[in-house]
Order: structure tokens, then sequence, then C-alpha cells
């Protein structure tokens, strides 16, 4: 009941930066937290940010200091700013976003994943 829509990845250098989009749509009352977590091949899925609905944050140490993540409550939309990207930081980032629906009912959601390769 609930879709992301993610955008924002892709190839770039090392060094270089992306910014990573989500959108949230559905039957929405309330979005909490909101986050982008982040799997490479072989490995699990990682938190990489998230912000909740006071805009605390949270990082991984891998990325604090390079990665910025921001949200529009307005349009229940979530970013990733990255930066200094490196090779490492390569993955599929996905999206999560959770909340209540109009039903009350307690709902969290994945985003389908966007590609982001860092390589020279």
């Amino acid at each position: 009941q609930v879709q992301l829509v993610e955008s924002g990845g892709g190839l770039v250098q090392p060094g270089g930066s992306l910014r990573l989009s989500c959108a949230a749509s559905g039957n929405i009352f309330i979005i909490t937290t909101m986050g982008w977590y982040r799997q490479a091949p072989g490995n699990e899925r990682e938190l990489v940010a998230r912000i909740t609905g006071s805009a605390t944050t949270k990082y991984a140490e891998s990325v604090k200091g390079r990665f910025t993540i921001s949200r529009d409550n307005a349009k229940n939309m979530v970013y990733l700013q990255m930066n200094s990207l490196k090779p490492e930081d390569s993955a599929v980032y996905y999206c999560n976003v959770n909340g209540r629906l109009r039903s009350e009912q307690g709902f969290g959601s994945w985003g389908q994943g966007t590609q982001v390769t860092v390589s020279s």
C-alpha cells in the first residue's frame, strides 16, 4: 500500500558525488523513520543512514562526514547526498520508509534499489 520510487544512482569516478532520492506514495498517514541501506555482492544489507521524524540522524561510521541524509516531509521524500565517493561505496542502495497508514496500520516499505558504482 506504500510505494517507494528511487532515483539518482549511476556510475561516478572516485571522489565524485551523487544524490539519491526516494519518493513515498500511498495511503500514508504519517512517516516516522526514513533511511538508506546498501548491499554489495556477497555482503549483507547494511544501514547507511537514517533520519527520524524529528530529524535525528544516524550514519554508518564508514560514511560519516561524506554522506548527508535529509527529508522533505511535505513531499514524503528522503535524500542521500553522497560526496567523496570511494570504490567501496559501490552497492545497490535501498530506500526504507516506516510509518502508519490512514487505517492506523503500521508499515515498513523498501524501494526497488538503485545501483551506485564508483570506478575510474
